[in-house]
């Protein structure tokens, strides 16, 4: 039975601030972190993925060790991508809200590195950090780490896949008396090095329930498609979701933006997110995501892992993922909090040999689903065209004679008969171009 988060040792002002968020019980990866990085000086070489409550798990003890009579940086979080950054900070500051001599510090890309150096000079306790940003404000000495205590490597077999160069002459900066704490999904044969020369040879190892943590809540689906089909059946399966929000997946950039563009012609509500996009712009996409201005995100692998939005209804793999990581870190952004979500994924029929391995490596069950007729479909399309009218802009420079002329040949007809004409326009053009 799991234990309520207050019975591990949280001090009262951050249970506060966890009762707000409506948050009282331990996942398991809580369960066994906390303890230890509040009672004990051991290093954590933490095994779990997406989903987990990781951060909260990190995050509560050391908000809670903070000194703050000392200055100086005591806790470093890095991250591989600026939104899974971004996100740690957010759920920091949210954890400090009853603790606000606490100061907790961003360092990414997007920002200034003027504006940074200022927030920096004011005093930081925590900084979360890309090893990017973080090593360049080292390398101009605008960085005091002699003082830092704990070191938090999020998601770091991604980081040292994508950003070794960057991170290893951090890890050689730090002071050798700090304490270490590394979570990552999965571990291969370099990061093992990394754990052997740079941790503590009494590290304690913890496993998470990895078989189901993270799926609990979320239904696989998969739909067998012919290549020609795959937008059309794609647009039927939104239309579907009615008012959910959710984000559909790419395996590249190119295939991202081909998608977000087919969706913006038909004015489906959608943004597109990719690592190829300024700071600026994926800031923006983002915060218009959570805020609800967008209802659909089309995004690559590299952004997955930083985008934590609640009550979102469905993720879609538009294609199949290269491995079973990243299918955990893309379905992993749907049924969280306890909530239910569904994955769906779009195949062909040479790629369905391929789910067998990713339901035996990950522990869950792939319902297959028929994809919907042809008359269905073009229902469909119907019914994604009417909505494209309605979210039509009037054209205000069409010469009033004009609009007038139009109205005469209208004026007889009643609604209903024009909706029918207009109707019977659209499925004969639409058909002409079949």
């Amino acid at each position: 039975m799991s234990r309520l988060i207050s019975d591990l040792g949280i001090i009262h002002p951050l249970q506060k601030a966890l009762t707000d968020l409506e948050i009282s019980v331990a996942t398991d990866i809580q369960e066994q972190v906390i303890p230890i990085i509040l009672h004990q000086n051991e290093d954590i070489v933490a095994l779990a993925k997406t989903g987990t409550g990781k951060t909260a798990a990190f995050g509560l003890p050391l908000l809670q060790l903070v000194n703050v009579e000392n200055k100086n940086i005591q806790t470093l979080i890095l991250a591989p991508t600026r939104e899974l950054s971004t996100q740690i900070y957010h759920n920091l500051t949210t954890f400090a809200k009853y603790i606000p001599d606490v100061s907790i510090v961003l360092l990414t890309g997007g920002n200034t590195v003027k504006s940074q150096v200022e927030e920096l000079k004011a005093g930081a306790h925590i900084i979360v950090a890309t090893p990017g940003r973080f090593l360049d404000l080292l390398e101009k000495g605008e960085l005091d780490v002699k003082s830092l205590k704990h070191l938090v490597l999020d998601e770091a077999d991604e980081m040292f896949q994508a950003l070794k160069d960057d991170l290893m002459p951090i890890l050689k900066a730090l002071p050798k008396d700090h304490r270490t704490f590394l979570f990552s999904a999965t571990m291969p044969g370099e990061l093992k090095d990394i754990v052997h020369n740079y941790m503590s040879k009494n590290a304690i190892s913890i496993d998470s329930d990895m078989a189901t943590i993270g799926h609990e809540g979320i239904i696989h689906q998969y739909i067998v498609v012919e290549p020609i089909e795959k937008l059309d059946v794609l647009l039927h399966f939104l239309n579907s979701q009615g008012t959910g929000r959710g984000i559909i997946f790419c395996k590249t950039k190119a295939a991202v933006n081909k998608l977000a563009k087919n969706l913006a012609i038909r004015k489906i509500s959608s943004g597109a997110l990719h690592g190829s996009l300024t700071p600026g712009i994926r800031d923006r996409i983002m915060e218009q995501f959570r805020e609800g201005y967008i209802d659909i995100l089309v995004a690559t692998d590299l952004v997955a892992r930083g985008i934590d939005v609640k009550e979102l209804a469905y993720i879609v793999n538009y294609h199949l993922p290269d491995t079973h990581e990243a299918y955990v870190h893309r379905s992993g952004r749907t049924g969280r909090a306890g909530a239910k979500g569904l994955s769906m994924t779009i195949i062909q029929e040479e790629e369905v040999k391929e789910i067998a391995g990713f339901e035996k490596e990950l522990g869950i069950h792939f319902e297959p689903v028929s994809k919907a007729n042809a008359e269905d479909i073009e229902l469909n399309n119907t019914l994604v065209w009417a909505k494209k009218v309605f979210k039509t802009k009037p054209n205000r420079e069409i010469p009033e004679e004009v609009r007038q002329q139009v109205k005469t040949i209208f004026h007889h007809l009643t609604k209903e008969e024009l909706i029918d004409k207009v109707i019977a326009n659209y499925l004969a053009e639409h058909n002409k171009q079949l």
